[in-house]
């Protein structure tokens, strides 16, 4: 069945209205901001978008209008938008979660180190405490004295 010139008109003048709404967002619950939706919408065949078809360059002009509202970062389709946006909040929570793993790494050890060091300046005040017991020329601090009453 062929189609007059005025009914294909009518078709490409209901195809560039349906591009624009499915553009603005207004996208069927059904739907995405694609050639099947646009068809549908349109009520014009899907096969007429492609090849040699009498629409394919209305489709051409779809895919570009929507690729240049995605390098803008504007998505027409609030699902692929949450998508989008949903994709960059896990590549941020798997940065921040990789900066944490370091941050744990680094801490773990510094841990490791100190208490290295504890454990070597440890060894260190028993040495020393140990060889000023048997020193004649070290004499002892005097021990702790109690306060008696607050010191207010």
């Amino acid at each position: 069945m062929r189609i007059t010139a005025s009914q294909r008109q009518a078709n490409e003048s209901r195809i560039r209205a349906t591009i624009d709404r499915l553009l603005r967002g207004e996208i069927p619950a059904d739907g995405g901001c694609d050639v099947k939706t646009l068809a549908r919408e349109a009520g014009v065949d899907r096969t007429a978008f492609y090849g040699t078809r009498p629409y394919a360059h209305l489709r051409a002009e779809f895919e570009r209008r929507l690729q240049t509202l995605r390098q803008a970062d504007d998505q027409p389709d609030p699902r692929e938008a949450q998508i989008s946006r949903l994709k960059n909040e896990v590549g941020k929570l798997k940065q921040r979660l990789a900066e944490s793993a370091s941050t744990i790494d680094q801490l773990a050890d510094f841990r490791t180190h100190a208490l290295a060091q504890l454990a070597a300046q440890h060894d260190e005040i028993t040495r020393l405490r140990a060889s000023a017991t048997t020193a004649t020329r070290v004499r002892q601090l005097p021990g702790r004295t109690e306060t008696i009453g607050s010191c207010s």
